[in-house]
């Protein structure tokens, strides 16, 4: 069990003792055993359901995208060069990125390494950093493990004075523009590189009906697309019993935006692991089953 599980478990604990003139705990309640959907892409909700499977816990998986290429060799190859700074979203950037042009990234690193290049390269989280040693490319700056997420990166040092800089974000087509926006304040020249393109699918409208026959209780949402998506899919699919998922099913989200989000969306008992490493949501989830 980690220590950041721990510390989750313990916070929560300690709000679910506290009242307001006798009112209801305001800490969500802790459905058990826990069944748990998982709703992230396939590659990642494998990973974290081989790691509750290890622990005993029961859980099904139901990816809501897939992913596609998306950016062409040539786009990503400028990108790669012409920029001062280069930031990674997610692993899924990384990879797809890599697939197209293979080549210029390897390029990139034999330039850092032989030049003494001044580009700079960061990675969201230790996921996209790890996908991104993997590849060859081992000079990357990210947040701490506690901060993984665009406000930590933000953080950083190193992007504090980025002025008359040229950024290339990496990420997939569509999502927040936090990370663009701040730097355009700060003075930098933003643009994307869409390396790669959600594909929703379209769920049956008895899955939800199997989900409830699995008793499931507990559900996995790693960002707020998917979070927006599946309520809007419950709520076509499920009638009234949405009203189930909303008030006597447990959320767990990884960041403060997604949690803010789905308590303004009528969710009741949200969690926040406030990290989407597989590991600190299958220790959190074990400390409560």
């Amino acid at each position: 069990m980690t220590k950041r599980a721990k510390t989750i478990a313990r916070k929560i604990a300690q709000v679910s003792q506290e009242t307001t003139l006798g009112a209801a705990p305001l800490a969500p309640f802790i459905p058990k055993p826990l069944k748990v959907l998982i709703t992230r892409p396939e590659a990642k909700a494998q990973q974290l359901a081989s790691l509750l499977n290890e622990q005993g816990i029961a859980n099904t998986s139901q990816a809501l995208f897939d992913y596609q290429p998306y950016a062409k060799a040539d786009d990503i190859n400028t990108a790669l060069t012409s920029a001062d700074i280069l930031i990674f979203v997610s692993v899924a950037a990384v990879e797809f990125a890599h697939t197209t042009s293979a080549l210029h990234f390897h390029s990139i690193e034999s330039n850092s390494l032989e030049n003494n290049s001044s580009q700079i390269i960061f990675a969201v989280g230790n996921a996209t950093k790890q996908a991104l040693k993997a590849i060859g490319v081992t000079q990357v700056l990210s947040p701490p493990s506690k901060q993984e997420h665009s406000e930590g990166l933000l953080k950083l040092a190193e992007l504090a004075d980025v002025n008359d800089k040229k950024v290339v974000i990496f990420r997939g087509n569509g999502g927040r523009e936090h990370i663009a926006n701040c730097l355009r304040q700060r003075g930098a020249k933003v643009c994307y590189l869409e390396s790669y393109q959600r594909v929703w699918r379209t769920l049956p409208k008895n899955i939800a009906e199997q989900w409830q026959e699995q008793q499931i209780n507990c559900i996995v949402v790693t960002s707020n697309d998917i979070l927006l998506a599946l309520l809007k899919y419950l709520a076509s699919a499920t009638d009234n019993t949405d009203i189930y998922w909303k008030t006597q099913c447990l959320w767990v989200v990884v960041s403060e935006r997604i949690e803010q989000n789905a308590k303004a969306l009528g969710l009741t008992h949200v969690i926040n692991t406030q990290s989407a490493s597989s590991q600190i949501l299958c220790d959190t989830l074990q400390e409560f089953s």
